[in-house]
């Protein structure tokens, strides 16, 4: 029998097994043919330790030593921009932010894009870094096989039998049994809950699409920092020499293999344009995730009370990556690891028993 095994193969399915594969015997099971498929593979992450719940921001800032330690960190930097009649919320963001103020000369110096007609506050920070997701996944992977850890894709979990001795879980074609069973199926959590037989906790999956723009002609994008709208009414992101352009979208959705809504994107893309000089002329390609959320926005770590033996690993909005370290540290000490060094505070604040 193995001791955990885990529906997801995310960055938060991932991270959760490397922590818990020293000394333990563990399965990681993806239902699609490659790891991170879903929202882990289109996140246009950004490592911003004040962004977020203020347990996500616990995690995310405990999070730093350990994604600078696996190399997947690089500068980027982070810009909020405002119109006038945006003051108040301005204001507000960018101390949420801990921002330091521009003016919009000094934006459009570094962003020459932004319109000086409508850019009236503007704010950034140096902070932020670029999270490469891909080589944190694999080096998950690596760490949870060099373990022993055995990784299975293309394995849809279909049934979950509760028994006397733990877990039979049907995947793939096959049942595997194990002691405990970690939840973290993404925009599915709940429905493997469900099939487990426990309640929802009321995990629900929102959508939002980016659309991949050229770079406006003669200039170099890569050194720009990413860039906010006030309320996320749309974001910017430098990558790979294009521009990615999101409509900021959270739109409530089903667990389905998301794509962008062409109407919600027009609407993102005009918003965007009303911020700068370069008219949008061609959308190279789009795409959209899921970004899952529990009711109060916080992550939710650690066993459920109603059956100790499942374990949510769930919630991440959007924030796994930033947070991953920190996060499978969480999960391993709630399932009898080492302490990992969060105050008692937060991992109340994390645990799934504030919801039962």
């Amino acid at each position: 029998m193995l001791d955990f095994v885990i529906i997801g193969g995310g960055v938060a399915g991932l991270s959760a097994a490397a922590a818990l594969a020293p000394g333990a015997r563990v399965l990681v099971l993806e239902a699609e043919e490659t790891l991170g498929y879903h929202a882990s593979g289109r996140s246009a992450a950004l490592y911003e330790a004040d962004y977020g719940a203020p347990a996500t921001v616990a995690l995310a800032r405990a999070s730093e030593a350990g994604l600078r330690a696996q190399g997947v960190l690089s500068p980027r930097g982070l810009m909020l921009v405002g119109k006038a009649d945006e003051a108040r919320d301005f204001a507000r963001e960018a101390e949420a932010l801990c921002l330091s103020p521009l003016t919009p000369a000094e934006a459009i110096a570094r962003v020459p894009i932004l319109n000086p007609a409508t850019l009236a506050f503007a704010a950034a920070t140096e902070t932020a870094q670029d999270i490469d997701t891909d080589r944190l996944m694999q080096g998950y992977a690596r760490a949870i096989r060099a373990a022993g850890g055995v990784i299975r894709t293309a394995a849809p979990v279909t049934a979950i039998v509760r028994d006397g001795k733990g877990w039979r879980v049907t995947a793939g074609g096959i049942e595997v049994a194990a002691a405990r069973l970690v939840n973290a199926a993404g925009a599915w959590a709940d429905r493997i809950a469900v099939m487990a037989g426990l309640p929802p906790i009321g995990i629900q999956p929102l959508r939002r699409s980016i659309a991949q723009l050229p770079a406006p002609p003669g200039l170099a994008v890569m050194g720009w920092p990413m860039i906010f709208a006030v309320a996320e009414r749309w974001y910017l992101k430098p990558q790979a020499g294009k521009l990615l352009v999101s409509p900021g979208e959270e739109d409530p959705a089903e667990p389905h293999d998301a794509w962008a809504d062409d109407m919600v994107l027009a609407e993102g893309l005009a918003r965007y344009e009303e911020m700068v000089t370069a008219p949008v002329t061609r959308v190279e390609t789009s795409w959209a995730g899921l970004r899952s959320f529990a009711p109060d926005r916080a992550l939710v770590l650690g066993p459920d009370p109603l059956v100790p033996e499942f374990l949510w690993c769930a919630g991440q909005g959007g924030q796994g990556f930033l947070s991953a370290p920190a996060a499978a540290a969480v999960l391993a000490e709630t399932a009898g690891g080492p302490p990992s060094g969060q105050p008692d505070s937060v991992l109340r604040a994390l645990s799934p028993a504030r919801f039962r």
